[in-house]
């Protein structure tokens, strides 16, 4: 690749973790989409089960996403009593397939942040030599956190990747705390709710996917100035508009049931 090409943002998050904007030049973009899960027994019925089947329809779609010299990768972060990766490094969408999980437990989203901030780093899951996206972070969760989860999100608000990272998080049911999923994703734009299995599908879709595309999406020019964007705009521009995009699909998939739960 070029000098002149590396300047672009295709390859300016090919960094170091303590100095994220010293890019230098790739061969192959890469993107990592973590899904932090909650599997506490709140979950435990047709919410996990409904989860489960979205999330194995939800995979071809994500491999459609982004350009063909994009490597999409998953992975998988559940927290209940305790903290799991669904496997030990992140995989390739090509490669990723969904296991089944259960609920047990308690909500132990301070450890979950803990554990993520840990492994978001070069000497862990992001140490691809060909990384140039920032990562996607989706959240979801039925209930409030039942440990510290102002201490581990402030330990993760350290970690250069989750600053620059494209956020957004799902309140499943009629007790999660939409204003404590907006303290993660830094915006209330950027969190949706859903109170029926129906819902459920549908906003995981629309996050997941909506995040992934803007995700891999090159911009080097803001939309509304034509102006050359610098870094750190393109991530202020990038989660202005996974929120903008959010709202907007939300709104024209409201069917209106918000109101009762299907046997959750």
């Amino acid at each position: 690749m070029s000098n002149e090409n590396t300047k672009g943002f295709d390859s300016m998050l090919d960094f170091d973790d303590d100095d994220p904007l010293n890019a230098t030049g790739v061969s192959r973009k890469s993107l990592v989409i973590f899904f932090m899960i909650d599997t506490s027994g709140s979950m435990k019925g047709k919410k996990m089960g409904e989860l489960n089947t979205v999330m194995e329809e939800l995979i071809p779609e994500i491999r459609r996403v982004g350009e063909a010299d994009t490597d999409v990768k998953i992975a998988v972060l559940t927290f209940s009593t305790g903290v799991s990766w669904m496997y030990s490094a992140p995989i390739s969408i090509e490669e990723f397939e969904w296991a089944r999980l259960r609920a047990d437990g308690v909500t132990s989203m301070g450890a979950a942040f803990k554990e993520l901030s840990a492994r978001m780093s070069r000497n862990g899951f992001l140490n691809s030599p060909s990384l140039s996206f920032a990562p996607v972070i989706f959240l979801m969760t039925d209930g409030y956190p039942s440990d510290d989860y102002k201490a581990g999100l402030k330990a993760l608000q350290s970690n250069s990747w989750y600053k620059y990272a494209l956020k957004a998080a799902l309140g499943i049911g009629n007790e999660a705390n939409d204003d404590m999923l907006a303290e993660f994703t830094g915006s209330k734009d950027t969190v949706v709710h859903a109170y029926s299995g129906g819902q459920l599908a549908q906003m995981i879709k629309i996050v997941a996917v909506t995040a992934s595309q803007i995700g891999s999406k090159s911009m080097t020019l803001s939309d509304e100035t034509n102006t050359e964007l610098n870094e750190e705009d393109v991530f202020a521009a990038k989660q202005k508009m996974l929120g903008q995009q959010i709202q907007e699909l939300v709104g024209q998939d409201d069917s209106g049931d918000v109101g009762f739960d299907t046997g959750w």
